[in-house]
């Protein structure tokens, strides 16, 4: 239905441009919440896709919001380097689909 937006790094936002995703945003420090920000307003994208090391450029009230976010989805990608995971699979389900993955299975 809506358009996906990747806005990240350069090695992300090349790779989905490769992807063929047209609408790719590098941003740095000072660009970040504002990009975000008119992303979400716009009303035109159903998912924005945001790299690890963005999320740490913006406050943490725009962070919140983003998370919240079900129209458009905004999901954070982990840095590739990274061994940490962002986001557990199972609250990333629960918040986008409402379905808790780990119910009945203690």
């Amino acid at each position: 239905m809506g358009k996906i937006a990747v806005v990240g790094d350069r090695e992300l936002v090349f790779g989905y441009r490769l992807m063929g995703i047209e609408d790719t945003f590098m941003v740095d420090p000072k660009s970040a919440s504002k990009t975000l920000t008119n992303l979400m307003s716009r009303g035109e994208y159903s998912l924005i896709v945001v790299s690890a090391s963005v999320r740490k450029m913006i406050s943490q009230s725009l962070r919140e919001k983003l998370e919240s976010s079900i129209t458009p989805l905004v999901v954070f990608m982990p840095d590739p380097s990274s061994k940490i995971q962002e986001e557990p699979l199972a609250e990333l389900a629960k918040r986008v689909l409402g379905v808790d993955l780990r119910a009945g299975g203690k």
